[in-house]
């Protein structure tokens, strides 16, 4: 006498286990987390220089300047970001068609964002030369 139900014989069934598709969200999460706080620990020194005001701006040249650095640096994490939420649906996917578009955009968005990340510069210069600094 066989107790173990027949898995075949039921086409409602979902492919995946709930809890698995949790436990990788999770995972993807804290992998993420993990990465956002290396760089920021990997960016302090540990014996870190005179702090300086950031407030005060000597000439307009230094502002676009600290725009630009801004700038990449919040590109590069976005991309980051997308690039691992990317990876994750293409692994959390399983091969489901809907979950692996989802991917490739978001991988689409990461090339996008680490593209205007190298752009930056170029788009600070445009503005210097429209702005006359």
């Amino acid at each position: 006498m066989n107790r173990l139900p027949d898995l075949e014989a039921s086409p409602a069934r979902p492919t995946e286990h709930p809890h698995v598709r949790k436990w990788l969200t999770v995972l993807v999460t804290l992998c993420t987390a993990a990465v956002l706080l290396v760089m920021v620990a990997g960016s302090a020194s540990a014996a870190p220089p005179e702090p300086q005001v950031l407030a005060i701006a000597s000439s307009l040249d230094q502002v676009l300047d600290n725009i630009r650095t801004w700038l990449i640096g919040i590109l590069a994490a976005l991309a980051t970001v997308c690039l691992t939420v990317a990876g994750a649906r293409y692994l959390i996917g399983a091969g489901d068609p809907a979950e692996t578009e989802k991917a490739k955009t978001a991988f689409r968005a990461a090339c996008l964002g680490y593209a205007l990340a190298m752009l930056a510069p170029v788009i600070v210069t445009v503005l210097k030369s429209i702005v006359g600094a």
